[in-house]
């Protein structure tokens, strides 16, 4: 049997290589039946893009959702250690052997690579992050909160930049600023959530700056200093996501409906942050649905004034 049958075994059961090869049209029915179950709000920021450039989102954003359910839901470091090794083999397979690809991820990937041309590098820098997540649990500085983001989060704006057409390192920049606030802005929201799962992303020097403990986050103990913390790293966030927001001035009207959805989103959830007074010890913070309907309603506007379809 092929590294690509065996690879996955141990792997949450959805997503076991299957023993014949799909075609084409069904590994990306594959994808998209992923995208659109495990994701919504990824569906509906897609239909914003033109139709041609969807299926490969899709398959991109199944290539993430695999590798991060390898990394997370797999209980034990070294098995999903194991799996997230076994998925960059594939990776690779689907790079130099594509013939070889069983999994349909693979499949419907390097359709995408073909295409588009994408670089192998930022799919692999993704997965750096998720094998990282399996033996760093905590981070000292806001140096290797950004480091950590550069390959979680910023590979994901320049796969949207690259399949999309722009290749520029100055957009690629920009986006980076909107890919790492965005999630900054989840860690802020997630806390309690990481902190259950024996993470903790806010940077041991913040909270040392405010006068902030680890036991605070363990026995949710709010105080005005954790509230002082927290408004400092929104502030902070929300700064980064300005910056890197005029990034939609520089590429055409359709990808920027998208991008600016993607920004507002991120300013949502710190609003929901704010408006809880920074407490985010008692309880996730969220976007209310109303809120969602306004940006996608906002987001529709903007399609429409501008003349786009789908």
């Amino acid at each position: 049997m092929s590294l690509s049958e065996h690879a996955l075994l141990g792997a949450p059961h959805e997503y076991l290589t299957p023993m014949e090869r799909p075609t084409l049209e069904e590994a990306q029915a594959w994808c998209r039946k992923l995208a659109t179950s495990h994701y919504e709000n990824f569906h509906v920021a897609t239909w914003f893009l033109p139709r041609k450039v969807r299926p490969h989102f899709e398959s991109i954003y199944a290539y993430c959702r695999v590798a991060d359910d390898l990394g997370d839901e797999v209980e034990d470091p070294a098995i999903a250690t194991r799996l997230l090794d076994a998925w960059g083999s594939m990776l690779d397979e689907c790079y130099d052997t594509p013939q070889r690809s069983m999994h349909p991820v693979f499949v419907a990937l390097h359709e995408t690579v073909r295409e588009c041309g994408v670089p192998r590098e930022l799919f692999a820098d993704l997965l750096h992050a998720f094998r990282m997540d399996q033996v760093k649990t905590e981070y000292e500085t806001w140096h290797e909160l950004l480091e950590y983001s550069r390959y979680s989060a910023n590979p994901v704006g320049r796969l949207v930049l690259w399949v999309c057409g722009y290749q520029e390192e100055s957009l690629a920049l920009l986006s980076d600023k909107v890919c790492t606030a965005l999630q900054l802005a989840n860690f802020w929201q997630d806390v309690t959530e990481d902190a259950d799962r024996g993470r903790r992303y806010i940077p041991a020097e913040a909270m040392a700056h405010f006068g902030v403990e680890d036991g605070q986050i363990e026995g949710r103990v709010f105080t005005p200093e954790f509230a002082a913390m927290i408004e400092s790293l929104v502030v902070g966030t929300r700064a980064m996501l300005r910056d890197g927001g005029v990034i939609s001035s520089h590429v055409d009207k359709e990808l920027a409906v998208t991008l600016d959805l993607f920004r507002k989103g991120g300013d949502a959830i710190l609003d929901g942050i704010t408006a809880e007074n920074f407490d985010v010890l008692r309880g996730r913070p969220v976007v209310s649905k109303v809120k969602k309907l306004s940006l996608l309603a906002g987001a529709l506007i903007a399609k429409m004034r501008a003349g786009l379809t789908t």
